[in-house]
């Protein structure tokens, strides 16, 4: 299973002009085939007049989902080197829409797949990416008089802290790559004098 994977760190356009071609692209973090999808809609919507919404998405840590469109330019010439270019930088849950305004001068094959991948590449480079790590989801449940250190600890050692959470005990949520789990119990043990328990749950990617 994927440890990690990397996607684009925010939601954005850059645009770019070839031979009087205007060509916008749209890129956006996408969590599901569903949402990406839901964000194609949206540029096209927001694009009505425009010659061509040509997308490409990936979705999943391993890349399952890959899905393309030329939205009518020629067979292969937007969405698959649009979708080759988020493959190629090893982009994971994102959606990229290109919209092209024509501007009279035809660029050709070769030059519908310069454009089309480069236009996500500088896209790529203008928003950036940010990388997302496989956690184990726990919870540490800890008394009053023990939390405030230890939520102190936790960050001052690099611990993904996601939520504290203060009722009668405090519970603190934190996330964890599974190769730390056996150190991390013995660390907890030691830091608490084993006041504290710690209760494992699902995964996601911090």
């Amino acid at each position: 299973m994927q440890e990690q994977y990397r996607t684009v760190a925010r939601a954005g356009t850059h645009e770019t002009e070839i031979n009087r071609s205007r060509f916008l692209c749209a890129l956006a973090p996408a969590a599901s085939e569903r949402e990406a999808q839901q964000f194609v809609a949206r540029v096209r919507k927001e694009h009505p007049t425009a010659t061509h919404n040509c997308y490409a998405y990936v979705i999943g840590a391993d890349a399952s989902v890959q899905k393309a469109s030329d939205d009518g330019e020629p067979g292969g010439t937007a969405g698959v080197p649009m979708l080759q270019m988020l493959i190629r930088r090893e982009v994971r849950y994102t959606a990229a829409v290109v919209t092209r305004y024509y501007g009279g001068v035809k660029l050709g094959a070769g030059g519908l797949i310069r454009a089309y991948g480069g236009v996500v590449g500088e896209t790529l480079d203008a928003l950036g990416t940010v990388t997302r790590q496989r956690f184990r989801l726990a919870t540490v449940t800890v008394d009053h008089q023990r939390a405030g250190r230890l939520e102190n600890d936790l960050r001052a050692t690099g611990r993904t802290v996601r939520e504290v959470r203060y009722g009668e005990t405090v519970t603190i949520d934190i996330g964890l790559p599974d190769a730390d789990l056996a150190s991390f119990r013995a660390w907890l043990a030691d830091t608490t004098a084993g006041a504290a328990v710690l209760e494992l749950g699902g995964e996601a990617f911090i």
